[in-house]
């Protein structure tokens, strides 16, 4: 069978009441654009949602990985998305696009990118999660869970297809450098890094045999900028059943609201909340951080969805968790550690503010 692309890029390109949500007209705009793109046939099909004030362009194709013909058109769309929200003055329309020309593929140019080429099996369910005020470590945990724990995932126990384990992909965002380490053998090596999720982010998870199971956008913005130009609110794409760990368990991570970084100003920690779409607005203190997930079958390139995975009554108890751990946090104000340790805030609007007092020091 021909190998399908899943692509999903992602971009902040204006927020509708400021850092918030995504106002309905630029949502249609990239519909109608995308529309025009599946009917040429450069699409196989598409699917357009938001997490907050990020526009998710989550689209299938047969032109592999990294095609420049997919993150031109990704690119197009963003910038008369982007235009359009300029018309209509949306907070920091734009903001997510480090460049006024495309440059052949959009990595390194501000939105995050997530993709991943798979030969269909005879079912093919996969998720798409997608991230609001944090950080591209924030899949670090879940994906462990995942795919490294018989506590969250017991297939690595009782199914003999997932028994020998995964390779998790690591990478070192400031040294730009991957590493592979195999669970269960590597398991407290991996947990030495990617537990430093500011620093080492799981790129990809593959099956022993090389198969792909999981792929993250590891873009941070605030690197390639060389200043802070907003949150990086990643993106990532998982497959379940058959082999790989089942829809429940993929899910199953978000049940504790852990804490992630990229809160209020990309400054602070927050609980990770998971929502469905349409609560997917955060805003007290701009937060808390919100995820979503969409289930497709993904069905001769086709996607069958999606299903709202976390409109589901089993994550209240979550979102109780969370708002609680919101109070608790917030309470600590400009201290850590709600707000980010220095080493992190360098890329953030303090440096502005502690320049001031440098002379000041004696």
């Amino acid at each position: 069978m021909e190998k399908i692309t899943i692509s999903v890029i992602k971009a902040d390109i204006g927020g509708y009441v400021g850092h918030s949500s995504m106002h309905p007209n630029i949502m249609s705009k990239a519909i109608q654009i995308l529309d025009k793109h599946k009917e040429k046939g450069t699409l196989v099909d598409f699917h357009v949602t938001h997490c907050g004030d990020d526009l998710e362009l989550i689209m299938s194709h047969r032109l592999g990985c990294d095609a420049q013909e997919i993150h031109k058109l990704s690119w197009d769309t963003f910038v008369e998305c982007t235009n359009l929200a300029k018309e209509m003055k949306l907070y920091g329309a734009g903001q997510d696009l480090l460049s006024d020309a495309f440059s052949g593929n959009v990595k390194g140019m501000g939105p995050g990118v997530a993709e991943m080429e798979i030969e269909e099996r005879k079912s093919e369910p996969v998720i798409i999660f997608a991230a609001d005020k944090t950080s591209p470590g924030a899949w670090n945990m879940p994906l462990y869970k995942m795919f490294a724990d018989p506590f969250n995932t017991i297939g690595l126990v009782i199914d003999p297809s997932m028994h020998q384990g995964f390779t998790l992909e690591i990478l070192d965002i400031f040294g730009n450098k991957t590493v592979k380490m195999n669970s269960p053998e590597d398991i407290y090596d991996i947990l030495c890094l990617i537990g430093a999720s500011e620093h080492y982010i799981v790129n990809r998870v593959y099956k022993k045999t090389g198969e792909i199971a999981a792929v993250t956008s590891s873009q941070k913005l605030n690197l390639l900028a060389g200043r802070y130009v907003g949150k990086d609110d990643p993106v990532m794409i998982v497959r379940s059943q058959s082999g790989f760990p089942a829809v429940g368990e993929v899910l199953e991570p978000f049940s504790m609201p852990h804490m992630v970084s990229g809160w209020m100003r990309g400054s602070h920690w927050g609980p990770f909340m998971p929502v469905s779409v349409e609560d997917a607005n955060p805003t007290r203190f701009d937060g808390p951080p919100r995820v979503i997930a969409l289930g497709f079958q993904i069905t001769n390139g086709a996607f069958i969805g999606p299903r709202d995975m976390f409109a589901d009554l089993s994550y209240d108890l979550a979102r109780k968790q969370a708002n609680e751990i919101a109070n608790y946090i917030r309470r600590h104000g400009p201290f850590e550690p709600h707000r980010l340790p220095l080493s992190d805030m360098e890329y953030t609007t303090l440096p502005h503010v502690l320049k001031k007092l440098k002379d000041k020091f004696k």
